[in-house]
């Protein structure tokens, strides 16, 4: 009953006139983002960063979560007709959804990918509303070991699920960390990392480094190597509504899709990309028209689409409850509550209940706007397409640079922003991984906090972290993630050894 009058109070925040109008641009950025190949929300969020940094942060998160499930839904549009997806996640809607519109049924791929994001998104954000409430009396309990198991566990998390490698995402991680080491340290008052240049007392702002890495170093990255290809549009012909056959066809693998992607995405080693990839061997062997997949089966786009968007709604699970970002954008939208001095986890729920609540409840009502927008408006989204990249991409280096030097009239923040967007550059070259950069720039000096809490408790004795049976378990899941990718590659090459030997 409690949960159902926060929720109501939630509505009553979601449903002003101001956090509407946020909610409706957010899931329009989102969409168009979405259309728009190579422009993530992870990227849009990190450029409205400096744009939002004087907004009420109840509407300015409203708008940033709308981006990112409105993404969802609009990169389905980019995967169908033009066979590049603009997110991971959407990889495998483009193998069927493709294959569709290149038979002349793009409007019922259209139509099942925007449908089915609806569905996974209604359902699943119900799913929070009951998760929520248990993970944060669970997490309440916690003590600061607890607390920086938690971080370490998010820390192995982004470095070995969000890269090719996990010695790349260490390398990442321990960059971030490093970034938010410097300044002046919080309990002795020593300058750490500083070089002696004043303006690097106060540390690197949070802000400035995300734009950075991901606004333009993304964006030079994208410009150099990802705008020589031409893209074949394919056109929607015919309608775009599905028949009594697609329908059919098409329910179950929406369920199934929302209730494995949803878990999936919450769990720290989730991610929306497992649970899509998934959603599409299941299909496959579930299906009665098991021919068709690889040709154009539209179950192949409904179940990943529908596990796509529960998953990123998991996500969000797993950052509100206990401050855990398991994606890019989810690690920017971290940083979104880090520029309004806000921490997510179960604390949150206790001094922020009204922010919480009604950034869920604008959930709701976002995916209401998102059906209403995506179909209508498939014409628009399809036009977006034609815009020539050269101008995209000089317009969202303007934005950074317009937006880093607005937040103190700073030349230095200027030149920090294009030096890390080199960095970002370098690493998007090199396929280093640029979410753990930020999550351990903004993780890093709370999970510090936390260490010199829980010593100074036990008097210095390390043992209080493996003595407590919630930290214990976590320090211990966090070392079979960083453990077992490398002993399953051991593994492997010993069995294809074994095999090439017999």
């Amino acid at each position: 009953m409690e949960t159902f009058d926060a929720l109501l109070s939630g509505f009553s925040v979601a449903l002003t006139l101001q956090n509407l109008l946020l909610g409706f641009i957010g899931v329009t950025l989102g969409t168009l983002v979405g259309v728009l190949p190579g422009v993530g929300p992870a990227l849009t969020v990190a450029l409205l960063l400096p744009a939002t940094a004087s907004f009420d942060p109840t509407g300015a998160l409203i708008m940033f979560s709308g981006i990112y499930y409105g993404a969802m839904y609009g990169g389905s549009t980019t995967s169908i007709l033009l066979n590049t997806p603009g997110e991971s996640a959407t990889i495998v809607t483009a193998l069927e959804g493709n294959m569709m519109a290149k038979r002349g049924r793009a409007g019922p791929a259209l139509s099942t990918s925007a449908i089915g994001s609806f569905v996974a998104g209604s359902i699943s954000v119900v799913l929070l509303t009951l998760v929520a409430p248990l993970v944060v009396n669970l997490a309440l309990q916690f003590g600061p070991a607890e607390y920086f198991a938690i971080m370490v566990l998010a820390f192995v998390t982004v470095s070995t699920l969000l890269g090719s490698s996990m010695a790349r995402g260490l390398a990442s991680l321990f960059f971030g960390l490093w970034i938010g080491l410097i300044g002046i340290d919080g309990q002795t008052g020593q300058a750490r990392f500083t070089m002696g240049i004043p303006e690097l007392l106060d540390g690197i702002d949070v802000v400035v480094a995300a734009v950075g890495l991901f606004a333009v170093g993304e964006t030079l990255y994208l410009a150099t190597y990802l705008n020589r290809e031409q893209d074949k549009l394919e056109q929607v012909k015919g309608s775009i509504w599905m028949s009594a056959s697609d329908w059919a066809r098409s329910w179950k693998p929406w369920l199934r899709g929302t209730f494995l992607g949803f878990p999936l995405g919450a769990m720290p080693a989730g991610g929306a990309e497992i649970p899509t990839f998934l959603s599409y061997a299941i299909e496959k062997k579930l299906s009665k028209h098991p021919e068709e997949f690889g040709k154009g089966a539209i179950e192949g786009v409904a179940g990943p689409e529908a596990a796509n968007n529960a998953a990123s709604t998991g996500t969000l699970t797993m950052l509100l409850t206990l401050g855990l970002p398991t994606s890019a954008t989810a690690a920017i939208v971290l940083a979104a509550f880090q520029q309004y001095g806000l921490q997510p986890g179960p604390l949150l729920f206790e001094t922020q209940p009204l922010l919480v609540w009604g950034l869920i409840a604008s959930m709701y009502i976002g995916n209401v706007l998102l059906l209403v927008l995506n179909l209508p408006l498939v014409g628009l989204w399809i036009k977006l397409l034609s815009i020539p990249r050269p101008l995209l991409y000089g317009g969202i280096l303007i934005f950074a640079t317009l937006g880093a030097y607005g937040l103190r009239n700073s030349w230095f923040d200027l030149l920090l922003l294009y030096l890390i967007g080199l960095v970002g550059f370098l690493m998007r070259r090199y396929d280093i991984p640029v979410a753990p950069t930020i999550v351990g720039m903004i993780l890093g000096p709370v999970a510090e906090q936390q260490l010199r809490r829980a010593l100074s408790i036990s008097q210095g004795d390390a043992s209080i972290f493996f003595s407590k049976p919630i930290s214990a378990s976590v320090l211990v899941l966090a070392l079979v993630l960083l453990v077992a990718p490398t002993l399953w590659k051991w593994y492997a090459a010993r069995r294809r050894v074994g095999v090439v030997a017999g």
